[in-house]
């Protein structure tokens, strides 16, 4: 039975296998499959290229990718679907790739190729970090949400959280990903970061080799970025091997023969307090050892280098960093040649260059005497502020003997270069015709290097541009001895809201004040309705208005304008300025009434001689003042109306470029006001006047000086410097003093301001109440006629981005009034120090605050320290 069913399954194979095998049979089973490709290679016709298996992607860019197009011929099998199969697969977008040929009519083929996209990224967290590191990681791994995510941005993403937490000092990070699949969203995957920190490795000693010339300790104070960390440690295993070998006497001497600088230097190196962290970057490291090169180079030792570095872990885990220096020989300078000059002889050149025979040798000190000194003292600016902007100067060692050399400057005059077009960018409110107005250099001219860096610095100064972004670029024409400079500018709002709040006391209680300051307005634009966008601008006017006020008590209004080209072809300005303040309170059970109402109309020019950087400005003013039963606090004339016309001349030397945070520059201003003499002539007999006969129209002359300098100490760290005396006096010993335009020391300068509208100046002073610098015995009043004060105030910025300046400050300041000269010394000064910030607006202008501790004060014995210390409040301005 078994062989029979045998027998009946190999009859059964037999027979398929023929019909099979039969031509009718094989063409159906053809028509519904696809093509079998020819073993040799044939040539086809594309007839169409179809994209299939793609959700997301646009297929036509797709089909770009594969570099095949309808009507191309290619060889199948051949090497043209072997290059679009790589093409696809370089976007790295797919998981998988396969080609087919749906169908094959004559010589004609269609493709289909079949993309399998990787997943796209749902979503990604980080676990193992705190939140404040996961917010800087999310700006760092530049991961989107819903991109096709590839091993390339996974890798990416891995090493940008390393490197992250290497700068922290975590050297030992670990980064795992997890990948889940996100059940909301078709073909896309989670990502989860495991982030192991690891402990942060600090320096645990950096060990110096090889250095002679300087301590260890100093070398290591060059090393700005690889430094130890906290450490106290008074003796090494080498100075108890010193003590054991030498006896107390030898010990003694030794210490007493050290220096007081090597003292330092030893104390610095046993006891390590940094307040910085310490870790290890390598490229940080790499820089580090270029200064420490740098350093010995600057001491003469040009063939310094160092030889070799190791950093390795120590037995508590932290790294020990060791370096040795080969320090060569300390070089001098010996003789000098001038090779190729024509227009200055060596004698000039070598005077300009200031380097002797016997100077230790230093290439960072040549080269700033021959190229771009910030302080234009070079042998280079010597020739580019003369026109030869073509200029080049090489200094080569020609001959070194033993430890001296020779060196030789060649310099290549050229041609003297003549300004042919000035190219303004970027001023897209600013009219361009107020910034050439600015500019030194003009075409015609010759090229000037010193021209282009005052052009810089007047730019700046206007205040309508961001100065960290002014931009000056000469496009020299060799060939016909021409330049063209262009210079970009980005605009920055220099319009500002003016509001304040100061405590004025229990008198005057809460002063507020409102106001608006245009400071590019454009007057010939009012009628242009196109031009208010909000307000007409564009023309550098200036136009302000203010309004103060605490209700009843005090109110005070002020309007200004400012012109600073009359005419437009001059730097002429024209001021204009009205005003009115009003005072109402009580004195003596009666009501007490005083008010000033003035205007101002000035001339300012700007000077050629001594130099370009003076102006002169005169200007001409009228005020009335009506007390009517006021409190002698305030003046000694208590009723009547005095009035004051007067003209006051001001001179002024500034080269400070950014008015905002000025990093260099000078202020230098000297200003008199007078009023006619009066006594002179009007044969009036001013012993037997009354007090409003006497002052009916007041007589003074009043002096201000002020000078102020600012010092780059380092970086962006800045040294002011200022200085303010004032005076004022009369004609003669028959008016006295003048009841008006006298000065008031101290408090911050808002809680007094409404002092202001009695023809009285402020004059802050940090850490004091105005009543703690002077009060005059008589009639309690703090106003005096000669004051001086003087500050340091060193100014460090947190960000110098101009639509948010933001700067920190120390200071010490001291200052001194009183009545007349007689019972002044200037020597005598109410000293205070404090710290303080400064917020730059633009929309609000100068915000800040100071808390000063005055150290002068009467009851300094028996007042509490808590209670010395004073908030001042800056809003708006920038007091005296």
């Amino acid at each position: 039975m078994v062989n029979y069913l045998k027998g009946i399954y190999r009859v059964f194979c037999l027979l398929a296998l023929f019909l099979l095998s039969s031509p009718f049979i094989q063409g159906k089973l053809n028509a519904q499959t696809r093509f079998e490709l020819p073993d040799a290679p044939k040539e086809y016709e594309i007839g169409g290229i179809r994209i299939s298996g793609i959700q997301y992607l646009d297929k036509d860019i797709l089909r770009t990718y594969t570099g095949l197009s309808v009507g191309q011929k290619i060889s199948v099998p051949g090497e043209d679907i072997g290059k679009a199969i790589n093409a696809l697969w370089r976007q790295g977008l797919f998981a998988n790739i396969s080609v087919q040929a749906e169908q094959i009519v004559g010589n004609t083929i269609f493709l289909d190729f079949h993309l399998t996209e990787r997943p796209r990224l749902a979503n990604y967290s980080f676990v193992g970090i705190g939140k404040t590191d996961a917010e800087d990681l999310n700006k760092k791994v530049n991961l989107v949400k819903m991109k096709v995510l590839t091993d390339n941005l996974k890798t990416n993403a891995i090493q940008q959280i390393v490197d992250y937490y290497n700068e922290k000092g975590n050297t030992d990070v670990k980064v795992e990903i997890k990948e889940t699949k996100d059940t909301t969203l078709k073909n896309a995957v989670n990502i989860l970061f495991v982030v192991d920190k690891g402990r942060k490795i600090k320096i645990e000693e950096v060990i110096i080799e090889g250095n002679q010339a300087f301590t260890g300790a100093r070398i290591e104070r060059l090393l700005k970025e690889t430094k130890e960390h906290f450490r106290i440690r008074p003796l090494t295993h080498k100075d108890f091997e010193y003590i054991q070998s030498h006896s107390f006497k030898q010990l003694v001497h030794g210490v007493y023969a050290l220096s007081f600088p090597e003292l330092m230097e030893d104390l610095s190196d046993r006891f390590r307090i940094k307040l910085s962290g310490s870790k290890y970057n390598r490229d940080m490291f790499d820089l580090d050892k270029d200064k420490v090169v740098e350093f010995y180079n600057e001491k003469g030792y040009r063939d310094a280098a160092v030889v070799w570095d190791s950093v390795y872990k120590g037995p508590n885990g932290n790294y020990v960093v060791r370096l040795r220096i080969d320090e060569g020989h300390k070089y001098y300078f010996r003789n000098i040649y001038w090779k190729g000059n024509t227009k200055y002889s060596d004698k000039f050149l070598a005077a300009v260059l200031n380097i002797h025979n016997g100077d230790v040798y230093n290439k960072a000190v040549l080269d700033a005497r021959l190229n771009m000194n910030p302080n234009s003292t070079d042998v280079s600016s010597l020739y580019m502020d003369d026109g030869y902007l073509f200029f080049q100067v090489t200094p080569s060692e020609v001959y070194v003997n033993r430890d001296s050399i020779d060196m030789e400057i060649r310099i290549y005059e050229g041609p003297q270069a003549t300004i042919n077009k000035i190219v303004i960018k970027g001023n897209d409110k600013t009219n361009e015709h107020v910034i050439r107005r600015e500019l030194r250099t003009i075409p015609g001219q010759k090229f000037s290097r010193n021209d282009i860096m005052r052009s810089q610095r007047e730019i700046a100064a206007l205040g309508y541009f961001n100065a960290e972004k002014i931009g000056i670029t000469p496009i020299p024409h060799p060939e016909n001895g021409t330049v063209d400079i262009e210079y970009a500018v980005e605009e920055k709002s220099s319009d500002q809201i003016e509001l304040q709040a100061g405590w004025g006391g229990k008198v005057t209680g809460l002063i507020g004040t409102v106001g608006v300051n245009f400071n590019n307005f454009s007057v010939k634009n009012m009628l242009k309705p196109n031009a208010w966008g909000p307000l007409p601008s564009g023309d550098g006017q200036k136009l302000g208005l203010r309004l103060q006020s605490n209700g009843k008590y005090y109110q005070a209004a002020t309007f200004s304008f400012t012109e600073p080209w009359l005419g437009g072809k001059k730097p002429v300005s024209l001021s204009i300025a009205l005003y009115k303040t009003a005072m109402n309170n009580t004195y003596n059970s009666a009501a007490s009434k005083f008010s000033t109402t003035g205007a101002t109309v000035g001339i300012g020019k700007r000077l050629k001689f001594p130099d370009e950087f003076f102006t002169l400005s005169s200007n001409l003013t009228f005020e009335q003042y009506d007390a009517v039963n006021s409190s002698p606090y305030y003046s000694i004339l208590q009723n009547g109306k005095s009035n004051n016309f007067n003209l006051e001349e001001v001179l002024v030397r500034s080269t400070i470029g950014d008015p905002l945070y000025p990093r260099g520059g000078s202020k230098y201003s000297l200003s008199v006001k007078m009023t006619p003499p009066y006594s002179m002539f009007n044969n009036m007999n001013y012993d037997a006047a009354t007090l409003s006969e006497k002052y009916k129209w007041l007589e003074y002359n009043r002096w201000r000086f002020t000078a102020e300098n600012y010092t780059k100490v380092y970086g962006n760290l800045i040294l002011k410097t200022s200085a303010k005396i004032g005076l004022l006096g009369n004609y003669s010993g028959k008016t006295g003093d003048s009841p008006y335009e006298r000065f008031q020391v101290g408090g911050d300068g808002l809680s007094n301001y409404s002092m202001r509208g009695l023809g009285i100046e402020i004059i802050s002073l940090r850490g004091y109440e105005v009543a703690d610098v002077f009060q005059n015995k008589n009639s309690g009043s703090s106003t005096s006629t000669i004051f001086n004060k003087f500050t340091m105030e060193l100014r460090y910025p947190f960000t110098l981005n101009p639509s948010s300046t933001i700067y920190g400050l120390a200071f010490i300041e001291g200052g001194n009034a009183n009545i007349g000269i007689k019972n002044y010394d200037p020597f005598r000064l109410k000293r205070s120090a404090g710290i303080g910030i400064r917020v730059f607006l633009p929309m609000f202008g100068l915000l800040g605050v100071d808390y000063g501790i005055g150290f002068d004060k009467a009851n300094l014995t028996s007042t509490k320290l808590s209670n010395l210390g004073k908030f001042n409040i800056i809003l708006g301005f920038e007091p005296e």
